[in-house]
């Protein structure tokens, strides 16, 4: 995986993000007036930033509870092969499982750590069994049910 470089931000640009994580709908107008600067300055920081992937796009935040996705696990996920080939395969393979949310590569006496989010302990169950162990090298799995979620964001001040 090729890493990018950084972008380097100022103060109006770490004002523009977390006004934007807050709201992600504010108009320039008052975006503007939150940072402090006219419109045409901001305007010109908002394509900056867009446009070096800074911001990568912009989506409705939902509430998983008021969809029924209530029930949250992680998932400690150990593959039988971490060769390159056997990681791009397994890569490939999660993307695909849409009740994943998140999925991270870890330095631990694991592989992956998955978030993985349904409605209850029996789906949670059919993922487990017949999407996640099925998964490419998947040797073993281990699972930890969140009880209660204490912290969960995304950009902030």
């Amino acid at each position: 995986m090729m890493q990018t470089a950084q972008t380097q931000l100022d103060g109006f640009d770490h004002k523009i993000l977390a006004a934007l994580g807050r709201d992600g709908r504010i108009s320039i107008t008052d975006l503007a007036k939150e940072i402090g600067l006219s419109k045409t300055p901001t305007q010109a920081r908002l394509r900056r930033l867009e446009a070096e992937g800074v911001i990568t796009g912009y989506r409705a935040t939902t509430d998983p509870v008021r969809l029924g996705l209530d029930h949250v696990a992680f998932v400690e996920v150990k593959l039988d092969d971490t060769r390159e080939t056997a990681l791009k395969s397994f890569n490939a393979a999660v993307r695909q499982v849409p009740e994943i949310e998140q999925v991270h590569m870890i330095a631990s006496h694991f592989d992956y750590l998955l978030k993985v989010r349904t409605t209850n302990m029996a789906a949670y169950r059919v993922v487990l069994g017949e999407k996640i162990s099925a998964l490419p090298h998947v040797s073993s799995t281990s699972t930890f049910v969140v009880m209660q979620a204490v912290k969960e964001v995304g950009y902030s001040d």
